[in-house]
């Protein structure tokens, strides 16, 4: 045994493989080349067995993928998962990305403000499904992160919500580092991924990406159907007429009269959140929600959305409130927000395919269509997303 614990960790690769029939030898291998994550995580991570993050299959449906500069690798999401769930990442050790994106709520929160170690948030916490497939590269409500690796270390930075902001008495972002650097699980999962313990917020960037990148949602009753078509055009032989109905209108663009009043065709969802991502047009503005959570004034940058996807469970249950204030909490609300659209004093960023000939838009929405639409967004739930283990906790 003391000379198992003396040895390189390439050479207990190769005695892993010279004794793959010597479950004993082999699991003191193992614990002796990574003791801390071994007795951090116990089962839950082993890093000679890594889980599949990289190659998980995806629907030849599906097109778009981004964040190709930093590719998702196990190893890499297997440290971006630590680091997403260890509440070390805050100032006090109370929170954790985890805290505010909970995979139980499709990777949301069901409080309209989430908890943070100086107060709460200023918006609702998106859900984290299918980043990887966004038509928008850009993050938070507002678009002010450039991409999702810029994204991820914002909030520790922040001095509401991890507090390692460098004011407001708060410790700089090195002094994570600091941190960080000192606990014997980060020496060897910095090590196995980056070939070096040290710790850096580039590292600790693109692990995070690639742990966020990987969480998908694939195995709804949409996908289950689409599957069977050439395109989503083409009726669903899997769904019923009314959901059917709900996709028909989510997809075909409306018809308005010249003062903005719907006089056929479907509802324009698609116009903003396009199939088979339902995730935003990049292009789009604020959606006419421009009120904060706090009361106090108006916010008109929000021009960014979550996909559509997993809105509620399976159950039909909303996984939290909806838009940045949480103002909505029922997909019945949601479409009935966009059925009348007031154009509000002050708000110079609406999108303009919410004021057709310069009136806010009315949909003159019936009962059977709004039922119909909210029938067709329930068939975008998964229920993989909310229990596979690769995105639980590893503590």
């Amino acid at each position: 045994m003391k000379l198992l614990k003396a040895l390189s960790p390439l050479l207990f690769s190769f005695l892993i493989s010279c004794n793959s029939d010597d479950d004993t030898a082999y699991q003191a291998i193992v614990t002796t080349t990574f003791p801390n994550v071994t007795e951090a995580f116990g089962t839950k991570i082993d890093l000679n067995n890594l889980v599949n993050y990289a190659n998980q299959p995806i629907p030849n449906y599906i097109t778009r993928i981004n964040g190709t500069n930093n590719p998702i690798t196990d190893k890499g999401a297997t440290l971006g998962r630590v680091l997403f769930y260890d509440k070390k990442l805050s100032s006090n050790n109370t929170i954790s990305c985890s805290s505010c994106h909970q995979q139980a709520n499709a990777f949301s929160d069901v409080a309209v403000a989430s908890q943070g170690v100086n107060g709460t948030t200023g918006r609702h916490s998106m859900r984290l499904i299918n980043n990887r497939f966004a038509n928008e590269a850009k993050f938070f409500w507002d678009e002010r992160a450039i991409n999702l690796e810029t994204q991820t270390t914002m909030p520790i930075k922040d001095h509401g919500e991890m507090g390692y902001s460098g004011t407001n008495g708060d410790e700089a972002f090195s002094g994570l580092i600091t941190k960080l650097s000192a606990i014997g699980y980060y020496k060897e999962l910095f090590k196995f991924v980056y070939d070096s313990e040290e710790i850096t917020e580039s590292k600790m960037q693109l692990a995070l990406a690639q742990f966020i990148r990987s969480i998908q949602s694939f195995d709804s009753k949409y996908d289950a159907g689409r599957a069977l078509v050439a395109n989503d055009r083409q009726p669903f032989s899997n769904f019923t007429a009314q959901e059917n109905q709900g996709k028909n209108l989510f997809l075909s663009p409306p018809v308005f009269n010249a003062t903005g009043s719907r006089t056929g065709g479907g509802l324009g969802c698609a116009g903003c959140h396009a199939a088979p991502e339902f995730d935003i047009d990049p292009n789009s503005r604020n959606n006419g929600i421009i009120g904060t959570i706090s009361g106090v004034g108006i916010d008109i940058t929000n021009t960014r959305a979550p996909s559509l996807r997993d809105l509620v469970k399976t159950d039909g249950n909303t996984n939290g409130s909806m838009m940045h204030t949480g103002v909505i909490t029922t997909l019945q609300a949601a479409i009935g927000h966009y059925g009348t659209i007031n154009l509000a004093p002050g708000n110079t960023n609406l999108d303009p395919r919410l004021r057709p000939n310069g009136f806010g838009q009315q949909l003159n929405l019936t009962a059977p269509e709004v039922n119909a639409v909210v029938a067709f967004l329930r068939t975008l739930s998964g229920t993989n997303v909310y229990v596979d283990s690769k995105w639980s906790s590893p503590f």
